[in-house]
């Protein structure tokens, strides 16, 4: 199997090493996801609370309402071109992202990446995790009061209250659950979540726009004055950044979600459905609703669960929470969830399973205490802010190793021999120009979203470290194989 017809090839399925395959990281022989699985991978990815915030926040920069929607919109569609690159070379070949990566760092160089992405989404999985286990603990406190003493946290361990590890317990099992149950049980649940929330979002923006009334009701969010045109500009630059940086992580190991597709078209479908007629129309909601806070609690709510939990009705708390709640848990599963799987699993893929891989995220999350890790900016800096800063390298040496070098060519079963002689072998077996250009350019990346907090200034440079990252790793990778080419087409 293979995208093009290639010169001599003698590897054959019989020959794959079982070093570096299992039945989860071989190619897919059932592709059959459509347009509408796509589409509701990315409605659960971007119906969560963090998204709600994200979207939120961009409308009170001080922006005027068109402005927000033009960087709302460039952003969104910069992400839907860009998760367009990256999921061709998967749903051509049938693979995963770590096992794709092989045609470009080497068959063992690929665990380069995968580590890398699967360290970003273990501790990413512990913050989402304890984000939605304390909007589930404000829904619990609603209905019954008397746990508010096991809601203090000096009645807890390591710094969580014995309320908030109930609650983190109960979303770690039902991730688990929903997870081990495989790809399958997880685009069902993904199918259901995304729209479910769309119906309690509108319901709540209809309910609350009922009880502002349409004059009181705005879609400037901003509380200070609105900034002149030439002041706009690079904040509506920086807002396109967060928009394109928030997709960031899912984004690099999209290919582990579109291998399922049916065809490139599919893929092309759903994601535009997905991301700017997706994105646009939850953006809206979402300034609608917290604009409606306003005349109707007296002040600007921008959490999803504290605003359903203002509400008196019982049944509309308890049902807005879990769904905001259930809708954090999607984004939990398909951003953080499923790629360690594959990635922990092309570590050692006849000892770790995907299921095993998972697993060892979900464990690793909890003994990262996120609930400490992620009230302490330094740890998220020093942590998250050196791996993050090499998810734009690794993007931009996949999309100049796949279309640029390799011209769109892959040999899939020499992915899947760890002899000597095998296309990308490379040297032992790594691709040392992908490894140059990872440093390259992930230094510069990490610097630029490192230095400008240390020193206090320039912050806003921070806000391009991908786009940095990503630039310097295209070029240098496609500059180090034109110097000294190690893939051969």
């Amino acid at each position: 199997m293979s995208t093009s017809t290639p010169p001599a090839v003698t590897t054959t399925v019989a020959d794959r090493d079982p070093r570096l395959s299992n039945k989860d990281l071989v190619p897919l022989e059932d592709q059959h996801w459509g347009a509408y699985n796509i589409f509701a991978f990315w409605m659960s990815d971007v119906h969560s609370v963090g998204g709600y915030l994200t979207a939120g926040s961009l409308f009170a920069l001080g922006l005027a309402s068109w402005q927000v929607l033009v960087a709302l919109v460039v952003g969104i569609v910069i992400v839907q071109l860009f998760c367009n690159l990256v999921a061709k070379p998967s749903q051509v070949t049938g693979v995963p992202y770590p096992v794709i990566n092989r045609a470009i760092f080497g068959v063992k160089g690929a665990n380069i990446p995968a580590i890398i992405r699967g360290s970003i989404a273990i501790a990413w999985y512990g913050v989402q995790t304890y984000l939605a286990s304390q909007s589930l603990v404000i829904v619990m406190l609603k209905f019954w009061p008397s746990l508010a003493p096991l809601a203090v946290n000096g009645n807890g361990f390591l710094g969580l209250s014995a309320l908030g590890y109930i609650a983190y317990a109960i979303l770690w099992v039902a991730q688990g659950f929903v997870f081990w149950r495989g790809m399958e049980a997880i685009k069902r649940f993904v199918d259901w979540a995304g729209p479910a929330v769309y119906v309690v979002m509108v319901l709540l923006a209809i309910y609350l726009v009922s009880k502002a009334g349409w004059d009181h009701v705005s879609l400037n969010l901003s509380v200070g004055k609105t900034l002149d045109f030439g002041a706009s500009i690079p904040v509506m630059l920086s807002a396109i950044a967060l928009v394109v940086s928030y997709f960031s992580g899912p984004m690099l190991n999209f290919g582990d979600f579109s291998r399922y597709a049916k065809s490139f078209d599919k893929v092309k479908k759903g994601n535009f459905l997905g991301l700017p007629v997706n994105f646009l129309f939850f953006s809206l909601l979402t300034v609608i609703t917290a604009s409606a806070t306003v005349p109707v609690f007296g002040e600007l709510i921008t959490d999803p669960i504290e605003t359903v939990s203002r509400i008196d009705a019982p049944f509309a708390t308890i049902l807005g929470g879990l769904t905001f709640v259930t809708a954090t848990v999607g984004i939990n599963i398909v951003a953080n969830f499923i790629s360690p799987a594959f990635d922990f699993s092309h570590v050692n893929p006849q000892k770790i399973s995907w299921r095993a891989g998972g697993m060892i995220a979900a464990v690793g999350s909890v003994l990262l205490t996120p609930w400490n890790w992620y009230s302490n900016p330094t740890a998220i800096q020093w942590s998250l802010g050196i791996l993050g800063g090499l998810i734009g390298p690794l993007f931009g040496i996949l999309i100049a190793g796949y279309f640029v070098i390799s011209r769109q060519k892959v040999w899939v079963e020499e992915m899947y021999t760890m002899s000597p002689t095998g296309r990308y072998w490379f040297v032992n077996g790594f691709n040392p120009n992908a490894v140059w250009a990872t440093i390259i350019a992930g230094v510069p990346s990490i610097a630029s979203g490192l230095v400008p907090s240390l020193i206090g200034q320039a912050k806003w440079i921070s806000d391009y470290s991908w786009f940095i990252g990503c630039g310097i790793g295209f070029v240098a990778f496609i500059a180090l194989e034109r110097a000294r080419p190690r893939i051969v087409v």
